[in-house]
This record gives C-alpha cells, sequence and structure tokens, in this order.
C-alpha cells in the first residue's frame, strides 16, 4: 500500500526564529555570510564559496549577463538560463567572465588608418571619450595608440586625417600587462596621473582597459565575487538532454559552476547526466535537483551532485502541485534534506551543500531557510523586480511592474525542464506568465535584504550561518500567530506598501 506521512508538511510562512542570547559582539558589522556552494572532503574548502547565500533562478525572466554582472558585484552567483540556443547561452557566460571586476573590455575601438571623424562618430554611440587604436580595429587587436578627445579640435582638425596621425603611440604609452591585479593598476593610474590604463598581453593584444573611475566604483563592492583571475564567477543551467553538446560550450566561454535544472531530479536521466559529465569533465563543477527527502538527496549525492537543490512546486509561479499533485512544503523539505546532508557528510567525510529553491514570500523566510540548513537560497521572483533582471518594466493600472514568467508556461516552452522522456515537447504547462511589483536596483534591495538576515541572525546570537544553524530556536506557529505578526487591530494609513519583501 502507499507510504503514508505521518506529519503535515510545512512553508516557512508557519514557522518563527525565537531570539537567542545576543552578545555585545553580536552585531550586523560582524556577521559574515560566506557559504560554500560546491562539495568539499572533510577538513579541506570548498572550490567555489559566495560571500553571500543568494544565487538567482535559472529562469528566462530572470538570469542573464547583466543580472549576473550586478549579483556576482554584490558577491552572488546567477544562473544563465538554459532555454535558449547553446550558442547564446554560451555568449552571455563570455560576457560575464570578460567584464572582470574592475577591467573592461574595451568598446571603443579604430584601426590607425581610421579617420578622425570616425572617432567622433564612435564616440557619440558610446558616449566614451577614450578610443583604444589597434591593428585590425577589433577589442582584443594589437595594440597601436591610444586616441581622446583632448588629441585634436573639432572644427579645426580635418575630419578625414588618419588617426595614425593624431593618437599617442604604444611607445609613448604607459600600460599594464595581462595578469595585473585591480589594486597594482590603480596604483600605476594614480602614481602617473593617468585617467586609464591600457592591459596587453605578451604579444601586444588589447585586453582590457582600467579606467580611474572603475576604481571607485569597485571600491563600493566589497564582496564582490571574482575567480583567480579577478573575473566574476557566473553560474549557467543545463539539461538531461544537449548536456554532452551544452557543457563543453559553456566550460570553454568560462562557466564556473552548472544546475542541472529541473523540477523533479530524483530520475534516471540527471544519474546518467551527472556520470556522463564528470567522467567527460572532472572538474567540471555540477548542481542537480530538485528534491524534497532524504531519498532524493541521498540518489543525487551518490551520483555525484557537487550540490542539492530542494523545492517542488514551491516557487511563486510554479503550479506543480496544482497539476500534478507533486511536492512538499518548502519548510519540512528542507528540514529533512539538511539532516540527510548532516548524516552523508559523518557516514563519508563529503560535504554536499543544499540549496532551498523556492517557497520565499518575505524576507525573513531566507533567514528560516538558512537556520533550517541550507547553505544557500535560489531566488526567482526576488531577483526579477529589479532593474537587472532582463525583461520589461511596463506600467499596469498606474503602478510599475515587471513581467515574470515561469519556465514550465508556455511562453518560457522550457519543456527540458520537465522533462521525463519520451517526445521533446511540453505536454502542458506548470508555470504561469505574470507580473511583479517593480522594486529598483537589485544593490539597493540585496543590501536591505541582507541587513534584516545579519540582524536577524544577531537576535540568535550567530555570527555566520553554520552557527546560526547550530543555535537557531525555530518554533512552528499557529494560524493566530501568523495573523498576530502583521499589522493588525488598526487602519493603515498608507496600504500601498509591498507585502512580496
Amino acid at each position: 500500500m502507499a507510504y503514508y506521512f505521518e506529519e503535515p508538511s510545512h512553508t516557512f510562512g508557519e514557522y518563527l526564529l525565537v531570539p537567542g542570547y545576543t552578545s555585545a559582539e553580536c552585531i550586523p558589522a560582524n556577521v559574515n555570510l560566506k557559504t560554500p556552494v560546491v562539495k568539499f572532503k572533510k577538513g579541506e574548502e570548498s572550490a567555489i564559496t559566495m560571500n553571500i547565500p543568494l544565487v538567482s533562478a535559472v529562469m528566462q525572466s530572470v538570469s542573464d549577463d547583466k543580472l549576473a554582472i550586478a549579483l556576482a558585484k554584490e558577491g552572488g552567483i546567477s544562473f544563465i538560463y538554459g532555454s535558449q540556443t547553446i550558442e547564446n547561452q554560451a555568449a552571455m557566460v563570455a560576457r560575464v567572465k570578460g567584464y572582470k571586476a574592475g577591467f573592461v573590455t574595451s568598446d571603443s575601438n579604430v584601426r590607425p588608418d581610421s579617420t578622425l571623424q570616425e572617432v567622433v562618430d564612435l564616440k557619440e554611440r558610446t558616449g566614451h571619450s577614450t578610443v583604444a587604436v589597434t591593428a585590425d580595429g577589433s577589442p582584443n587587436g594589437k595594440l597601436e595608440g591610444i586616441i581622446t578627445s583632448r588629441d585634436f579640435r573639432i572644427g579645426k582638425a580635418d575630419m578625414s586625417a588618419k588617426v595614425a596621425d593624431y593618437m599617442t603611440p604604444l611607445k609613448d604609452l604607459i600600460t599594464g600587462e595581462d595578469g595585473i591585479s585591480l589594486a597594482e593598476a590603480s596604483d600605476i593610474i594614480w602614481a602617473k596621473k593617468l585617467n586609464s590604463l591600457p592591459i596587453i598581453d605578451k604579444a601586444g593584444n588589447l585586453k582590457y582597459m582600467v579606467f580611474r573611475k572603475d576604481y571607485a566604483s569597485h571600491d563600493t563592492f566589497p564582496l564582490e565575487l571574482v575567480d583567480s583571475k579577478q573575473r566574476y564567477i557566473v553560474g549557467a543551467g543545463i539539461n538531461t538532454r544537449d548536456y554532452m553538446e551544452r557543457v563543453p560550450a559553456l566550460l570553454a566561454a568560462g562557466v564556473d559552476v552548472m544546475t542541472l535544472d529541473s523540477s523533479e531530479g530524483f530520475t534516471e536521466w540527471q544519474r546518467r547526466a551527472l556520470h556522463d559529465i564528470h567522467e567527460k569533465w572532472p572538474n567540471a563543477k555540477v548542481g542537480a535537483g530538485n528534491v524534497v527527502d532524504r531519498e532524493g538527496f541521498m540518489f543525487l549525492a551518490e551520483a555525484g551532485a557537487d550540490f542539492v537543490k530542494i523545492g517542488i512546486g514551491g516557487g511563486s509561479i510554479c503550479i506543480t502541485r496544482e497539476q500534478k499533485g507533486i511536492g512538499r512544503g518548502q519548510a519540512t523539505a528542507t528540514i529533512e534534506v539538511a539532516k540527510a546532508r548532516d548524516e552523508y557528510f559523518e557516514e563519508t567525510g563529503i560535504y554536499v551543500p543544499i540549496c532551498s529553491d523556492g517557497g520565499i514570500v518575505h524576507d525573513y523566510h531566507m533567514t528560516l531557510a538558512l537556520a533550517m540548513g541550507s547553505d544557500f537560497i535560489m531566488l526567482g521572483r526576488y531577483f526579477s523586480r529589479f532593474d537587472e533582471s532582463p525583461t520589461n518594466k511596463v506600467v499596469i493600472n498606474g503602478q510599475y511592474m515587471k513581467e515574470y514568467w515561469g519556465e514550465g508556461s508556455a511562453r518560457a516552452r522550457n519543456w527540458q525542464r520537465y522533462d521525463m522522456g519520451g517526445d521533446a515537447k511540453l505536454s502542458f504547462e506548470e508555470g504561469v506568465d505574470s507580473y511583479v511589483p517593480y522594486a529598483g536596483s537589485l544593490k539597493d534591495n540585496v543590501g536591505l535584504t541582507l541587513s534584516k538576515i545579519k540582524s536577524t541572525m544577531c537576535n540568535c546570537g550567530a555570527l555566520t550561518i553554520p552557527e546560526l544553524q547550530e543555535k537557531a530556536r525555530i518554533t512552528l506557529v499557529s494560524a493566530t500567530s501568523i495573523v498576530e505578526g502583521g499589522a493588525h487591530d488598526v487602519v493603515l494609513k498608507d496600504n500601498t506598501r509591498s507585502h512580496n519583501q
């Protein structure tokens, strides 16, 4: 007969944290939110760690290269959506890696035989007054010199004259070698009183430009997440169909970590994909999911998953539970999988991080997810509201909104995410097409969210995520307690504030 779980499953909204002792050292400024992303052995460190426990969902309406850069600046990772061509996804990854924290791939380039008029036209298009002169006019061609708006006077100089006659040639330029740190580049800029510093490789090819103003911007992102070459860290979603073609393209583009993106990860298809990928590319980092119980976690951990995602049907635009009748309350799923993760670590000495994916309505739900054992949290609706998400901003009933749709919607047509073998098609929808209230910039909102998380952790007497998981005291609350937790028995003056935080 069917197996029946004795206890009902619960969501994050049914729990509260009970305050613990707050010492004098427990202040938000001392809280460290660093967390592992991929599995590691006892006594070692994870090959990839984040400075904040937030990643963006593998969704068309959320994660492109623009959001990936913005989130990496804050210390998190974006998983660029996989429901697009391999070429387009790899190009997005390459743009993130090419951005390089504080290092800019030149978008204003001319040849030595270009005319001054072409320089003027280029400046009007880009707004940039510093133009690199390369042999072939490409961003990474052999550097011949630099020309700026100060090198000639419009109206006085012959606009048909060649750039070579006005540029500052390479021999007179101060340059940096490829591999230089941003701090070293900044020291040269200040010591030599420069506005910009070209970075060239050993062959003399232009790699990047470092601008004085960009280093100042870099200082405003102390938690930015970069690799050993000072490039932003970025993830990508993959599926169980074309992974043998998609993975090498993503690795070539520089992707740091990937995840199998599926509504249900306890499948033979994911086991095969993990096996094939790790056999062909042993150093590739691949997460898997989604699962909602101990058995699902153990299956994926044994299959070689570098991290495991938790959650079925808990997303704000996911209707898997409604359509198929499968899923589990996100809190209960997180608690059980966290116990399985710790059990697996005890038995094998291998720590497999877990990611809570879905079920986040309010900011405090993130703190609960961490306290219940999540190493990091995947968010879709949350990030879709920001300027940096790839969707349109529209006005609905006088209010600014952002478009937001699920990967299981007809609009996304991401049948691979719901693949159970058989025909390559989306049989029925498991997601909806919707709007979410526009919320402004990612930086401002993430900063506010993190301040709430840090403050709550201090209330619990914890300065790190592992310490929160050890010290947290969590209580299941009644329906009346939930009502009591919000504004009640009053008439609100302003009823326009968002309840989606």
